[in-house]
């Protein structure tokens, strides 16, 4: 679950005001409970979004902290005095040149008190000081909390940053910038490994079945291990970033069109960086994301590409994750003007791209290709109005191809994307060579093609993927493989169900022997 904790929703509930309840907006402590029984009922488990690198603004702690330089929460988050020989509040007088991931400072003057409060993101949502232990405590007193009401996990927002470099450096300004990159001082701290073990000997030691999965910005393969290294005990799997970020070189909102093979190279070196020792989480989309259709894909070729991204991913050794709607193959969104967006990322960047000399058409474009938004508009259920998603008005547009691409249509229809997400997870359950067996990438003379086996024993499971909209050819990873088709995103004759020479644009075929 996304955060559902009391929160003024500055930042779609990622600023919590109160982590021991839920927000209005979306019932009570009771509604709570009578989902996590249904959940256990039904064989399922729930996992909630954890966010202790930083709360909200309208949090008892902080408002405690800003009260007073002597109240005892005042170290509770982190401020600072102005920078020497500045007068607070000026432009300039910010304690260091760091930039917030929504655009502008990530400092806010606080007039009260006289000094600035860090906020890596919104203003509204202070950094925790995760190297007061009084606030470690706090958060894992939360944390055990909602285990001990049932809750059988946390997926961690930005869990990385919560330990910044003690002396709060500037960082470079990078040509066409304003703010210094202050990511390399807050992203792996020298206390994170510190803090995420003591984490776990505090609230996880002891429990049965919970999960941990880190949300980890900048976690590179090299050191992958450090989180999910079972012996050192502190993450069972992270959320990296590198397949996401391709093409964002120029940043998040300049993308350009990505490579043939670029994301299957990607996906096959976090599979031998992490190996049999650690876990990967696999995703393409989340509610951070554009639509993985739209993103990787081709809505033209909207089944095959979606199933065949499926496949890619669904195959590969980890956990995957299934973004609501992904398994419908939704889109992006429309957004024909600034007035159809709502996300706070996305319209700090424009008003600061703008006043800059971007060219506002131009910024619109890179939020309509790759701004959260596009995750964030209402499930499409079926074709009624609102695509059955409120008989009210919806927070946000709805997208206009909900009368084609809806849950009504697509719960039993063997033909859907719906039914092939169906097939993934049953060969997951059923398979253990997919579940947990090893990878090895398979060459092809086409970048377009991602191959790869898994083995386990003398279990065998090939897989071809084109991920791209012309046929590519196999060459000679077409020859010695044995089994039987197992999965296809084609409807094959019988005739046709060994492997071919050729592949067709996003087709995707799973050998089993």
């Amino acid at each position: 679950l996304s955060p559902i904790y009391t929160s003024p929703q500055a930042d779609n509930g990622y600023d919590i005001a109160d982590y021991y309840d839920i927000d209005p907006m979306f019932g009570t402590l009771a509604d709570f409970d009578a989902l996590l029984e249904g959940v256990h009922e039904r064989g399922m488990r729930l996992v909630m979004d954890l966010v202790v690198n930083h709360s909200s603004d309208e949090n008892p702690w902080f408002v405690e902290s800003r009260s007073s330089r002597e109240n005892p929460k005042r170290d509770w988050y982190i401020w600072r005095d102005p920078r020497p020989g500045c007068v607070g509040g000026e432009a300039g007088a910010q304690p260091n040149n760091w930039g917030s991931f929504f655009s502008g400072s990530a400092w806010a003057w606080d007039e009260a008190t006289g000094q600035y409060y860090l906020h890596l993101f919104h203003k509204k949502q202070p950094d925790l000081n995760w190297d007061n232990p009084d606030v470690r405590a706090a958060v894992y007193r939360m944390m055990n909390w909602w285990l001990d009401r049932g809750v059988d996990g946390f997926r961690m927002d930005v869990i990385n940053l919560i330990s910044k470099d003690p002396g709060l450096p500037d960082g470079v300004v990078y040509p066409g910038r304003a703010w210094g990159e202050g990511f390399p001082h807050f992203s792996q701290g020298p206390h994170l490994h510190e803090y995420l073990a003591e984490m776990r000997r505090e609230v996880f030691d002891g429990r049965v079945g919970t999960m941990t999965v880190g949300e980890c910005p900048g976690v590179r393969r090299d050191n992958v291990l450090l989180f999910t290294d079972p012996a050192r005990r502190e993450l069972d799997m992270v959320f990296q970033f590198d397949h996401v970020d391709l093409g964002l070189e120029a940043g998040k909102f300049h993308p350009r069109p990505l490579l043939p093979g670029e994301l299957a190279d990607c996906l096959s070196a976090w599979q031998e960086a992490q190996g049999e020792v650690g876990w990967n989480s696999l995703y393409l989309d989340n509610h951070d994301q554009p639509r993985a259709v739209s993103r990787f894909g081709d809505e033209s070729h909207r089944y095959e590409s979606a199933t065949a991204l499926a496949t890619a991913l669904h195959m590969l050794r980890g956990t995957p994750y299934v973004y609501q709607g992904e398994e419908l193959g939704m889109t992006n969104g429309v957004f024909h003007g600034l007035d159809d967006f709502r996300d706070v990322e996305a319209l700090r960047y424009y008003r600061e791209a703008v006043a800059t000399g971007e060219s506002p058409e131009a910024v619109l474009a890179g939020m309509r290709a790759t701004g959260r938004d596009n995750a964030r508009t209402p499930v499409q259920w079926d074709a009624s109005e609102h695509a059955g998603f409120t008989e009210g008005d919806p927070w946000i547009g709805v997208t206009p191809n909900y009368r084609e691409i809806n849950a009504a249509s697509q719960v039993g229809d063997p033909s859907s994307v719906y039914a092939y997400y169906r097939a993934l997870a049953d060969v997951r359950h059923c398979l253990p060579v997919i579940a947990s067996g090893m990878f090895e990438r398979i060459a092809t003379p086409s970048p377009a093609v991602f191959a790869y086996r898994r083995t386990l024993g003398a279990a065998v499971a090939t897989v071809f993927v084109n991920l791209s909209s012309q046929s590519a050819s196999l060459g000679e990873a077409a020859r010695g493989v044995v089994g039987e088709l197992l999965l296809s995103n084609r409807d094959l004759p019988e005739a046709d169900r060994g492997v071919p020479a050729v592949l067709e644009p996003w087709e995707a075929r799973v050998y089993l022997a």
